[in-house]
């Protein structure tokens, strides 16, 4: 027990310093603390949400030796720049209490938000989701993070191109270590598929969904395993093939760009099977290839899945400039005239159209997506001005872009 409070701040913040860490949370008062009215999903313990100095901070409430295993695992998942909230600080009370401090994720939502604001039954929503969830368990696996607790309730979104990003915001339960075996990763997997049907059952059964759509979800959750082990699969497979076959480097490497994946280093050791014969190993760093393409040429920085759209945006810019001039473009030039002439005035009309709710690039990779969708229907580019009032008015049902209705409109409103 703490005889007197124990406070470790890592956001120099005077708002946070000031708030009334020797009171039990569940007795500030709004009247005297700069607290926001956020609604959160299932929890064990309170949670409340606070605003200082501009910023806003999420402040949960555990016994002394889960806040400090939980503080602990999430400064790991930063240093490793994992997708999870960042920790700002720990508060240890007395009566075995204490305050967990981590940075409210601006732009996110729970899963609840998204699917009671989207057309109902949408499987193409469903499957961005659970591409997002098992992409997220992929990463803490493969660098020895066991989560323990993966749920839907545990996980918040946000939208990253046409995909989605899951981010963990709970570790209560989790552990770091140096790898983790093939049945610990299975027993996160039987954990996520569960809570997963269960959540979706209980989500479809608040909005009266029919009854008839359970086996459907639960099947859903049954396919995420599936998603998993093929992502595991192309970072962890090891093919071996003939010393005349060294160009299957290539394809492996670019198989693994296109996931997203950096490689860094590649090995090509015998296998002692016979002469000649290769095992390929792979060294595979962040999932951030074309995002940092993307920032190399153009300085913006956005997110993987908005990166590979707007790397195609440029790259179809500098094909039809160099049409146009009758020579080749360089991609560095292509990549200023893109910025100046395409992206920004686009970005902002764009984000306009949405009244300024959500990022401007994200805004804009809607925009793209739209615009695809609409001149496929119609066998001919209908240009920006029918995708803009589209995406102003309602965008086409299973489009990613829809999910820009699940959008908050500003701070603590997720």
């Amino acid at each position: 027990m703490t005889a007197s409070p124990e406070l470790t701040l890592r956001a120099l913040s005077s708002g946070l310093l000031a708030l009334p860490w020797d009171q039990p949370l569940g007795e500030w008062s709004p009247a005297e603390v700069p607290l926001r009215d956020i609604a959160v999903g299932p929890s064990r313990h309170l949670v409340r949400f606070a605003e200082c100095d501009g910023l806003l901070w999420a402040l949960k409430e555990l016994p002394h030796r889960i806040a400090r295993k939980e503080y602990a695992v999430l400064r790991t998942l930063e240093d490793l720049a994992l997708p999870a909230v960042r920790p700002a600080g720990v508060m240890f009370q007395a009566e075995d209490t204490a305050i967990l401090v981590t940075r409210y994720l601006e732009g996110s939502w729970q899963y609840r938000r998204l699917f009671m604001r989207l057309p109902p039954n949408r499987p193409a929503h469903r499957v961005r989701l659970f591409d997002a969830m098992a992409g997220l368990l992929v990463e803490l696996h493969r660098h020895g993070i066991f989560w323990g607790d993966c749920s839907l309730a545990n996980t918040l979104f946000s939208r990253d191109g046409q995909i989605l990003q899951a981010w963990l915001v709970d570790a209560e339960t989790s552990e770091v270590h140096p790898s983790l075996s093939d049945g610990q990763r299975q027993i996160d997997l039987d954990i996520l598929v569960e809570n997963v049907a269960a959540g979706m059952v209980d989500l479809a059964e608040r909005l009266d969904r029919p009854p008839e759509i359970h086996d459907q979800l639960i099947d859903e959750a049954l396919a995420i395993p599936g998603r998993y082990r093929a992502l595991w699969d192309a970072l962890h497979t090891e093919p071996v093939f003939s010393f005349g076959d060294r160009y299957r480097v290539e394809g492996k490497i670019r198989e693994l760009n296109e996931l997203g994946f950096a490689v860094e280093e590649v090995t090509l050791r015998p296998t002692g099977d016979g002469p000649g014969t290769l095992r390929l190993q792979v060294a595979v760093g962040d999932r951030r290839f074309h995002a940092d393409q993307l920032r190399a040429l153009t300085g913006l920085d956005a997110g993987e899945g908005q990166a590979r759209i707007l790397l195609g945006d440029l790259h179809a810019h500098q094909a039809a400039r160099s049409r146009r001039r009758g020579r080749e473009i360089g991609e560095a030039q292509a990549a200023r005239s893109w910025r100046d002439e395409v992206f920004e005035p686009g970005t902002a009309r764009a984000h306009a159209a949405l009244g300024g709710v959500g990022s401007p690039i994200q805004a804009y990779c809607d925009l793209l997506e739209v615009r695809w969708i609409l001149s496929e229907r119609a066998g001919a580019d209908v240009g920006d001005g029918r995708a803009l009032a589209a995406l102003a008015g309602r965008a086409p049902t299973d489009s990613a872009a829809r999910g820009a209705v699940a959008e908050p409109s500003g701070p603590g409103e997720g």
